[in-house]
């Protein structure tokens, strides 16, 4: 059962939005494009487990995708866990291509792909560390007799596994992904009794669910960029310039004339993104140009959003867009 479902990171979306209003020939955008491209090849590579992942019986696991929680001292995030009566999972995806070398020795994944050599943190300490957070974390929830396993799944079936040594370790913790579900059946073996009765198995379940945390990140302080470099106005879904004006319960575009009645919805979506949920009258005005308060207030009407204050201080809430 999917308690917690793998959503598109707001990372990813905030990026998204970032680079749609920033200036072509801003110095910042080909960092910004490279860091975005890296983190949806991960999310890529997580998506991979789900489909090995829905062929475990579901009255027996119940399965968080993109789970942060804090252990007391830290914050730690978990790509997946797979949490059942006799154990608790994690999973670490890698979305990697070419040929991975685990060193035991120097604790670092090398990837030889094209010719190049290239080292990445290794992705076993990773899930060391994290395993010893959530034991430190079920402690504090009372649950600490609970086993915990993880394994690193290579989300590319043509990747190469390879070790420098015979190392038990990573044999038993690194996997390509089709073998998931087979490992996963494995590990229940190796733990036959149940450690959790049902009324256990349930409590960790609301408690995993209450304690997750969402990440919050300022993305303008991420990447080092004012605010002010972002282009303000409605980008035009056909042209893609943000020449888009209000005409008669219309936006049209100056450039290409493509008219839409909606075509605020995705902006508002950007600044939620970006500046956060809520907006007031002259926010909005502000960034979608438009000069009018009550053409404004009609906008913001017509979305129906939560909203508190009353006249000049009242404050609209956005939602954002989960596609």
């Amino acid at each position: 059962m999917i308690v917690k479902p793998r959503n598109m990171p707001i990372y990813i979306k905030k990026l998204e939005a970032l680079l749609r209003r920033l200036p072509q020939d801003h110095p910042k955008r080909e960092f910004i494009s490279n860091n975005l491209l890296k983190r949806a090849t991960g999310y890529k590579g997580e998506k991979e487990l789900d489909y090995p992942l829905s062929f475990l019986p579901e009255d027996e696991y119940m399965i968080f995708h993109d789970l942060r929680l804090y252990d007391g001292s830290h914050y730690f995030q978990v790509d997946s866990l797979i949490v059942s009566q006799h154990f608790v999972l994690i999973l670490e995806a890698k979305n990697i291509q070419g040929t991975l070398q685990f060193d035991p020795d120097f604790n670092q994944l090398i990837r030889i792909y094209g010719g190049k050599e290239e080292a990445f943190s290794d992705p076993l300490l990773q899930v060391e560390r994290q395993t010893s957070q959530l034991k430190k974390w079920l402690k504090m929830h009372k649950l600490s007799q609970l086993p915990i396993e993880s394994l690193v799944v290579i989300s590319t079936p043509r990747t190469i596994i390879q070790t420098f040594s015979n190392n038990p370790q990573i044999r038993n913790k690194v996997i390509h992904c089709a073998k998931l579900p087979f490992k996963i059946k494995s590990i229940k073996e190796s733990f036959p009794n149940k450690i959790l009765n049902t009324k256990k198995f349930l409590q960790l379940k609301i408690e995993l669910k209450e304690n997750h945390i969402p990440l919050e990140i300022d993305i303008f302080k991420h990447m080092d960029i004012s605010e002010s470099e972002v282009q303000n106005g409605i980008q035009c879904i056909n042209c893609f310039a943000f020449s888009m004006e209000r005409r008669e319960a219309n936006w049209i575009c100056s450039i290409c004339q493509h008219k839409s009645k909606t075509a605020h919805i995705n902006s508002l979506n950007d600044y939620a993104l970006l500046f956060g949920k809520e907006i007031t009258n002259q926010k909005l005005r502000e960034f979608l140009n438009v000069h009018s308060s009550s053409v404004a207030k009609k906008i913001l009407s017509s979305m129906n959003l939560n909203s508190t204050g009353k006249n000049k201080g009242k404050i609209y809430y956005l939602e954002i867009n989960d596609n």
